[in-house]
């Protein structure tokens, strides 16, 4: 089979890049392994939280300038980063990922611990204040379902004393609710997402949630509805009389899967190919380019392509992965940016940022491979897969992903 541009990784960034480059005409296929980091997401985008000091940055296209000369921001030049910035957040549109926020000032978004971390886009629905330390209302009342163990209301209730809000805890269950519940496994967020998909279900809630509120100002609900599109989350806001905000829950993220599905149904829309469950295993090289890949479940299929980007995800998609001697990248064995002493890769106290964080595949400033010291031409890498920065310490992987992608979908395209 051939394709224009093959990408390996389902993820945000593999498919962000689809989109844009089948947007664009090019004939794309998508090698997605499985469920992506995006399933753990809290429903909001990062562009750069944090300085490299630990700072909070409230204008990340300003704080942008002074990052290590190495992440990824910097290959694509300052200047176009509020530019591709505005793109990510047009696409995420386009696919029905309706966001709220821009570039130029950070917003703070609610942890499922009730504190506030800054954040580029949240998803319409979710509670944000436009001040760290000022939130929008002076009493709310969280309403959680009974049994559901993953949105501690202790807490939340208690971070919200601590900034001044004045929160009352109520908890309320349906029958529907209720037989979820016989199940310890089965009462996650995503599961009850599915229950509530149904519009008596959902009515039922909208009635017990009337019932118990009280004179608050707004109420908060964990964010469990709305499983592959927003209509839930709508429907639950007209019927209930007072002002309903979200908040993210311990995973897996109603929202991350949301998002995920809404990507890969504007990809397929747009006539992309999306093999699921399937990983690149081997490439084949004839110089500077790589001619075509293998997979684990098509072994008698040589998929070929033009161009071809790596979109495997670091460690905890295993598109990083290491042993006692060294860290690698398991596909193409790609020149790899890591400490080569074991005893280099962590720090003793959990809380420093770690080394390995920073590891990542070798590119040059336009993305591309490097192996065994050369660049592979029609190869690209993006995403966290990248080297450069560390996404837990900047709060920028989000970031990351979307405009790395879109940055290099953009050099195909203009290929002749």
């Amino acid at each position: 089979m051939r394709y224009d541009t093959i990408i390996i990784g389902g993820g945000l960034s593999g498919l962000t890049a689809g989109i844009t480059l089948a947007s664009a005409g090019k004939r794309v296929c998508i090698v997605s392994a499985g469920q992506s980091s995006l399933h753990f997401n809290s429903g909001s985008f990062d562009l750069l939280g944090y300085d490299n000091n630990g700072k909070v940055v409230e204008h990340p296209l300003e704080a942008i300038a002074s990052l290590n000369a190495q992440h990824p921001y910097k290959k694509i030049g300052t200047e176009k980063i509020a530019l591709l910035a505005n793109k990510a957040k047009a696409l995420l549109n386009e696919a029905g990922v309706k966001t709220i926020g821009d570039s130029t000032q950070n917003h703070y978004r609610f942890t499922p611990l009730g504190t506030t971390k800054p954040a580029w886009l949240t998803t319409e629905g979710y509670a944000i204040s436009q001040q760290k330390d000022s939130l929008p209302w002076k009493s709310v009342e969280l309403l959680n379902i009974q049994g559901f163990l993953d949105l501690p209301t202790a807490f939340i209730a208690a971070n919200l004393k601590k900034s001044g809000v004045t929160c009352q805890v109520k908890s309320f269950t349906t029958e529907e609710l209720s037989h979820v519940r016989k199940s310890p496994t089965e009462m996650r967020a995503t599961n009850i997402a599915k229950v509530l998909s149904d519009k008596v279900a959902l009515r039922k809630v909208a009635d017990r949630i009337n019932a118990i509120s009280g004179e608050a100002e707004a109420l908060l609900l964990p964010a469990v509805l709305g499983f592959s599109d927003n209509e839930s989350l709508n429907e639950l806001k007209n019927m209930v009389k007072k002002p309903i905000e979200f908040l993210a829950t311990l995973p897996p993220s109603v929202s991350g899967v949301r998002t995920t599905h809404l990507l890969k149904q504007l990809f397929s829309c747009l006539g992309g190919t999306i093999l699921v469950g399937d990983t690149a295993n081997s490439g084949i090289f004839e110089g500077n380019r790589l001619v075509s890949i293998t997979t684990e479940n098509l072994p008698d299929e040589t998929l070929y392509a033009d161009e071809f980007i790596l979109a495997s995800g670091s460690f905890m998609s295993h598109g990083l992965q290491s042993n006692y001697q060294h860290v690698f990248e398991p596909v193409f064995n790609l020149d790899v940016d890591a400490a080569e002493a074991r005893s280099e890769w962590t720090k003793e106290d959990a809380f420093e940022a770690q080394p390995y964080m920073e590891y990542g595949v070798q590119t040059d400033k336009d993305f591309h491979a490097i192996k065994d010291g050369k660049t592979i031409s029609n190869l690209f890498v993006i995403g966290s897969l990248l080297s450069g920065h560390n996404n837990i310490k900047l709060a920028d992987g989000t970031g990351v992903s979307l405009l790395t992608a879109l940055q290099v979908a953009e050099i195909i395209t203009e290929r002749k």
